[in-house]
């Protein structure tokens, strides 16, 4: 790895900014017009403007103008699209992340919920079936009980969600999740599960190489949140005792494994009032938190990802 082109702006850009010149690599910013000046750019050693961040092709382009052989995406914008993962590769460029094909497959939350019962990673009761009429998902959710949660099939966010407490409530509540999800992401299909109440919400940070091995760097609890947004985020969780750590942790090391995982991503669960946990879905890229496990752990998971992305175990 000779340059990276850094795919994002503003805090994450910095970041990887400094990790990269902490190894020796040169980096390149991209900005948007009216990003023209940012901090982002004055703290690479190069910067080219694009019409936006959202842009596949201008991205590509950029890179191999640069003469950068590794593209980091960051989070948000283009970091979890599989499209842009593959167009990286076929440019013969190093995607800092998983392949297309991975983010596809856990950016499916119906997919991802079959993918992980086949491998043993518990999930939550609930219905992930191809019959979507209103008929069959009402009579799935009166057999997986009251309250049900309906959730989009893509997306995330906490977009088209809806809690639903009893029968009666169930058509209007289908149509409104529905609505919004083609709204949001073009799919209307959901999957229904059992609603936990009061869950804790705890995440496994994994990375994987290019050479059959997974690890787990512990957990992160990030129970308090906000509309479905996380607020705060700590480690270790004071709900795990060390033997349920060793479980969730290796869940995670096997829903990464069972998804064909490669670099850096996050495997969220839901854990009940009981203890029991759940497979929620897979964040395919580096986390907003990541600092959170380096202040425990005293890694620098972007260089880790780097690492990765140049092929070392």
């Amino acid at each position: 790895m000779r340059k990276v082109l850094i795919a994002n702006r503003g805090e994450i850009a910095v970041r990887v900014a400094r990790t990269c010149r902490a190894m020796g690599l040169p980096t390149v910013a991209v900005y948007s017009p009216v990003d023209r000046g940012a901090l982002h750019t004055r703290v690479t050693d190069f910067a080219l403007e694009i019409p936006g961040y959202l842009d596949i092709d201008a991205l590509v382009a950029a890179a191999r103008r640069a003469g950068a052989d590794a593209v980091h995406p960051g989070y948000g914008f283009l970091s979890q699209n599989g499209d842009f993962a593959d167009a990286v590769a076929a440019a013969g460029i190093a995607f800092v992340g998983p392949p297309g094909p991975v983010h596809r497959r856990m950016g499916d939350k119906m997919g991802a919920r079959r993918l992980m019962a086949a491998a043993g990673v518990p999930i939550v009761p609930g219905y992930d079936g191809d019959d979507q009429s209103d008929a069959t998902l009402a009579a799935e959710a009166a057999r997986i009980g009251w309250p049900v949660m309906i959730k989009p099939s893509r997306g995330g966010g906490g977009k088209g969600m809806r809690i639903v407490r009893g029968a009666d409530h169930f058509a209007g509540a289908l149509a409104g999740a529905r609505r919004e999800a083609k709204g949001a992401f073009g799919d209307d299909v959901v999957v229904l599960e059992r609603f936990v109440d009061r869950p804790r919400h705890v995440e496994v940070q994994v990375l994987a190489d290019a050479h059959g091995e997974t690890i787990h760097l512990l957990e992160r609890e990030c129970s308090i949140q906000r509309r479905h947004q996380k607020v705060v985020e700590e480690t270790p969780s004071p709900a795990l005792s060390p033997a349920a750590r060793e479980t969730l942790c290796a869940a995670g090391v096997a829903a990464a494994r069972a998804a064909g995982y490669v670099n850096a991503g996050t495997v969220e669960f839901l854990m009940d009032p009981g203890g029991a946990f759940y497979f929620l879905e897979m964040n395919t890229r580096l986390q907003v938190e990541h600092p959170v496990t380096e202040a425990i752990l005293g890694l620098d998971l972007v260089r880790l990802q780097l690492e990765v992305a140049a092929g070392r175990p």
